[in-house]
């Protein structure tokens, strides 16, 4: 590709794309659930493997390192989904026409011409989706082929490393994780992203809160760190937030998506001297097993993130760009510019999407040059620096509506202009350039404060002493000799697996956090204790008698169908390690 084969490479940009989405097949549909996931293929999924044929044509490649997380890659492959969304899409196609009538009916011709823009595009998409037939995961594999990416994995369902109760968990989160990438791209996975880039160190460990049920507290223990989990595995490299290298600089993409100002004025006055390069290379992280199989850490770097995740400060404020809030109904589809990002909805102007694609281009000069005034400083030394910048994938086209043909921009501003830097994936850069000195890590994420506090809060601290009790049952379970070689018991403990992942998803405590689905989170975590309780009730009657009765059995095989995820998951890695 044009951007590799230079020789005037003095450093690197890595883009890291996450893209995730909780469980939400069979789980609900409108205003929460599958409507979230067909949403994300449309206008985020679709369009980024467009964005990359269309480089690829000229001769580009966006490196980028995408993390598809495992329980994206299951819903993506799941017949719900594969049969839901050419649905979606006819439906937002026909709504588009309706709104053309409506449109041209009240004498908006500006309007009219922008719901045929809404046509346009989501016919392309069920163009898309059909050349793929109907595989999307397909199409990311063939990119990462091709040159174009490299696919990176998650936790199994975006577990909360820091908080989770047991190594046996965090073990299974990423080894469940490490198998689905496999059985769905076809080979073992280098990088992985850590949900919510939360990072926590080897060490002494004592549960947070009080596990239901009990009336003291759980003895704490000596847990393994992340980079343990990690090099078990094969994993080479993982992503930290800013602070966690140096503490000095420090913001909150969440907060600033939301349109927060915790932070932004630190990050905004950002040095790029010599005192702030050790953002611009990777390490190892250190622990008590870290040699046995080093694993490499890339720093986030703040500036460059400021202008892709603020909603103010940031491009994704711009006025020309689509306004993500406010929509016409029925149809959902969206007719209005930011605008500005305080104004009053009543006062939105209408969107022109010409104008919109045109600054693009201008924020994706101004990011390139972002890149050289960060990475310059560190030009000429004895290994290129590299600048790492992560963000939630579905950041870039349903947040920020044109986020992914920006993307395409810097891509073709990096090669047509012949700058001293180059897009690089990760695996390529440690292959050129290992990772060298260990550095010890701080427990941290990139969530409010840097902390676990999203995460664990006077509002989800009830879910906290659910999991605890689910997991210690798991690896009870798992560690007993029962199951194994039994057709019922193995069943049983698979789909009591099953359900401990769902409970430990991140996002249950995040949306109740944020309130931004708070109700839904809620009703998830709590059906998801109730399946789990029922197989530790069948689980309890197999132990009893070697069988569970037909109200059971017809109970698991309804669990069966409507969490259908980890087909090949393995009990055994909950038992109690050695």
């Amino acid at each position: 590709m044009t951007q590799s084969t230079r020789n005037n490479v003095s450093g690197f940009l890595s883009l890291t794309l996450h893209a995730h989405l909780p469980y939400v097949v069979n789980h609900g549909t409108w205003p929460h659930g599958l409507e979230w996931l067909l949403e994300a293929a449309a206008e985020t999924y679709l369009p980024l493997l467009r964005a990359l044929r269309n480089l690829e044509r000229d001769g580009i490649a966006l490196k980028a390192n995408l993390n598809l997380s495992p329980i994206l890659l299951e819903q993506l492959a799941h017949p719900v989904f594969r049969e839901a969304f050419p649905k979606y899409v006819q439906r937002k196609i026909v709504s588009a026409r309706e709104d053309e009538a409506y449109f041209n009916q009240n004498g908006e011709p500006h309007f009219a011409e922008t719901a045929r823009y809404w046509e346009r595009f989501f016919t392309q998409a069920l163009t898309d989706f059909e050349a793929l037939d109907g595989n999307i995961v397909r199409g990311f594999r063939e990119a990462q082929q091709n040159g174009l990416i490299e696919i990176i994995t998650c936790a199994a369902t975006h577990g909360y490393f820091p908080l989770l109760g047991t190594d046996e968990s965090v073990l299974a989160q990423v080894k469940t994780g490490v198998d689905t990438y496999e059985r769905h791209i076809g080979r073992k996975p280098r990088g992985i992203w850590l949900p919510e880039c939360a990072y926590r160190p080897a060490g002494p460990w004592s549960f947070p809160v009080l596990p239901e049920g009990s009336t003291k507290p759980w003895n704490g223990f000596n847990r393994i760190g992340v980079e343990d989990a990690l090099g078990q595995n094969g994993i080479d490299y993982f992503f930290v937030d800013t602070h966690l290298v140096e503490e000095s600089v420090m913001f909150t993409p969440y907060e600033l998506r939301a349109g927060g100002a915790v932070g932004v004025a630190a990050a905004l006055t950002v040095e790029t001297g010599a005192s702030h390069r050790s953002l611009y290379r990777p390490y190892f992280a250190d622990g008590p097993h870290a040699h046995e199989h080093p694993v490499a850490v890339f720093p986030r770097d703040p500036r460059t993130g400021l202008q892709v995740w603020s909603g103010d400060a940031g491009y994704p404020g711009d006025s020309h760009y689509l306004d993500f809030h406010k929509k016409r109904w029925p149809g959902g589809h969206r007719y209005w510019q930011v605008t500005h990002s305080k104004i009053d909805m009543a006062f939105k102007t209408p969107y022109f999407p010409e104008k919109a694609a045109e600054r693009t281009r201008v924020h994706a000069e101004h990011f390139v040059n972002l890149v050289m005034e960060a990475l310059q400083p560190s030009f000429g030394g004895r290994v290129p620096p590299i600048l790492s910048a992560p963000f939630d994938a579905e950041l870039f086209g349903h947040w920020w509506y044109e986020g992914v043909l920006w993307l395409e921009h810097v891509a073709r501003v990096i090669a047509e202009k012949n700058l001293p830097i180059a897009l690089t994936t990760c695996s390529e850069y440690l292959d050129k350039y290992p990772a060298t000195g260990y550095l010890a890590l701080e427990e941290g994420s990139w969530g409010k404060n840097g902390t676990n506090e999203v995460w664990l809060n006077p509002e989800t601290r009830w879910t906290w002493r659910h999991i605890y009790p689910a997991e210690s049952a798991v690896r009870e379970a798992a560690s007993s000799t029962q199951w194994r070689g039994n057709p019922t018991g193995e069943r049983i403990l698979k789909q009591m697996c099953r359900e401990l992942l769902l409970l430990e998803s991140s996002d249950w405590q995040f949306l109740i956090t944020t309130e931004a689905a708070r109700d839904y989170a809620e009703e998830r975590f709590l059906s998801h204790l109730e399946s789990f309780r029922s197989t530790q009730e069948a689980w309890q009657t197999f132990l009893a008698t070697g069988t569970i009765s037909d109200d059971q059995s017809a109970l698991l095989a309804e669990m069966e169908t409507q969490d259908s995820i980890f087909a090949e998951i393995d009990p055994s890695l909950w038992a109690a390690r050695a």
